[in-house]
């Protein structure tokens, strides 16, 4: 069947037009800038210029601009970052275990990813649209159908989903609001926690 010229001209932007591996390369130099100085202040020939590449061919990866490659960028980061905690989930013996390596690592991850410390410090405009009152409740949901899936060999599907996002709430409530004698990175403040405010409604 043919295909209508309107659907040919339709673009996908989060889709890169050119080989991984230019790609990889042009998001690895972008996200070196956003640790460095923003996404504010990173225009797309910087970032060329960090991949040795050319606008042009920055262009042809990213045919949507500034935009589209950023929108790329958050999408690596945060499938690698789901990736990362779900491992961790899966290698765990119980459910206040799962719940707490998940926060644990996720913890770590941000605290040690240096785009993303960089926005929260300097650039916390660009999550309002993520966190505001009504928007937040996306990414509780998000997170919960990215992970009650691998907590359900603990609690059936329904209250793995209520664990998972309860966990995400407290998660985002902690990195903005954290109180000095809780640190969600380290293991055995990350286990009271748990144990004392999740695990009790769930085991």
């Amino acid at each position: 069947m043919a295909i209508g010229t309107e659907a040919q001209d339709v673009v996908d932007l989060r889709v890169p037009a050119e080989t991984s591996e230019v790609t990889e390369r042009i998001l690895d130099a972008a996200l070196v800038l956003v640790a460095r100085w923003g996404v504010g202040k990173t225009a797309l020939a910087d970032v060329a210029k960090e991949a040795a590449c050319s606008r042009a061919t920055v262009y042809r990866a990213f045919p949507g601009g500034k935009a589209h490659l950023f929108e790329a960028l958050a999408l690596r980061e945060v499938e690698a970052y789901r990736q990362a905690v779900v491992e961790v989930i899966d290698a765990a013996e119980d459910l206040p275990d799962a719940l707490t390596r998940g926060l644990v690592v996720a913890s770590r991850l941000l605290h040690d990813h240096d785009a993303a410390q960089f926005i929260v410090e300097h650039e916390p405009e660009l999550l309002l649209p993520f966190l505001g009152f009504n928007q937040v409740d996306v990414v509780y949901r998000a997170a919960a159908a990215a992970l009650a899936p691998h907590l359900e060999r603990f609690v059936p599907a329904d209250r793995a989903a209520w664990a998972a996002e309860w966990c995400a709430r407290l998660f985002i409530t902690f990195v903005f609001n954290p109180p000095p004698s809780t640190d969600l990175a380290n293991v055995d403040d990350a286990r009271h926690l748990v144990a004392s405010f999740v695990a009790p409604a769930f085991c």
